[in-house]
């Protein structure tokens, strides 16, 4: 009689509806979304195609400007087989006054997903209530869960998987912030967060990753967060839409650039979501620097968000 020995991570009946929040997936969803983006990524560097989405096409809404965004997303679907269209704020009827129920519910009649970047994530909310396809955040104030993915698929990419990964992020708890932490509990990876005093991550994203394996440390003190840290994470200070709060984030960020003095003794990798505000939250030599992996992260949104595509469309 023989024994099944399978010891691999069961695989999820299926995928979620939308994609608003890294922890829309189940921690095996996202194991299977960074293998699929390793394949992919794979396949084009071999010059194989992958053409898993032919004939399908996305919508995507822009209420902010983006480098990364726009053309991960566009080419991806290229590469997919597929068909994106751009509508920026004067492209749509929303600009007009449309609801933005209506407009949902029209854009689900006409594409096969629909990518959204937003300032208010109710907004997203009230767009994925009403569409009958699959609805990604391609960034809120509250979150970037594709940035995430990236940076996940980076991190398993330099060390060959995420067991034993100590990361540290340095700077504001903004929304790449929380959607990092969720995505680091998910995935096993231990995070120590530094932040000054106000600006730390919020209690439901430390919440949220409390009921995953990976924890969520929480400090003041950049010294503390890098000590360990296998990789070192971090943002702009002042995003876009606070430009009145500038001198009063610059103030109280003193002391928390990522630069020759902080990373003194520690050879870990360093991250940003760029763009990166160079002399700010980083300066010019980090970013440069032979531990930098930034241009590794940027060109990795391409492969996540083909493989998250695919997912919430064909399937696991």
């Amino acid at each position: 009689m023989s024994t099944n020995t399978d010891t691999s991570t069961p695989m999820p009946a299926q995928p979620p509806n939308h994609f608003l929040t890294v922890d829309d997936l189940s921690p095996e969803g996202l194991e299977s979304v960074l293998d699929l983006a390793s394949t992919y990524k794979h396949q084009l560097g071999a010059g194989e195609s992958h053409a898993d989405l032919a004939g399908k096409t996305m919508a995507m809404l822009f209420e902010k400007p983006s480098t990364r965004t726009r053309v991960s997303f566009e080419t991806g679907m290229t590469q997919l087989g597929g068909h994106a269209i751009f509508l920026g704020p004067d492209d749509t009827q929303l600009g007009r006054g449309e609801p933005l129920k209506d407009t949902s519910r029209a854009l689900s009649g006409y594409v096969d997903v629909i990518m959204a970047r937003l300032f208010d994530h109710s907004d997203l909310e009230e767009l994925a209530a009403y569409a009958d396809v699959p609805v990604v955040n391609g960034l809120t104030d509250d979150a970037h869960p594709c940035q995430t993915l990236a940076d996940l698929l980076t991190m398993k990419e330099l060390f060959g998987g995420l067991d034993g990964v100590k990361a540290a992020w340095v700077g504001d708890g903004n929304n790449v912030a929380q959607s990092f932490a969720v995505g680091c509990a998910m995935a096993g990876v231990d995070l120590t967060v530094a932040t000054p005093e106000g600006y730390e991550l919020d209690d439901e994203t430390l919440e949220t990753a409390e009921s995953y394996t990976g924890t969520v440390e929480t400090t003041t003190d950049p010294e503390v967060a890098v000590a360990d840290a296998d990789v070192v994470y971090t943002d702009v200070w002042v995003s876009m839409g606070q430009e009145a709060e500038r001198d009063e984030k610059l103030a109280a960020f003193d002391g928390y650039q990522l630069n020759g003095d902080l990373l003194a003794d520690s050879d870990a990798y360093v991250m940003h979501c760029l763009p990166a505000h160079r002399g700010e939250e980083v300066d010019d030599e980090t970013v440069e620097g032979e531990h930098s992996v930034v241009w590794q992260q940027a060109e990795n949104r391409l492969h996540a968000q083909k493989a998250l595509m695919s997912t919430l469309v064909n399937g696991y």
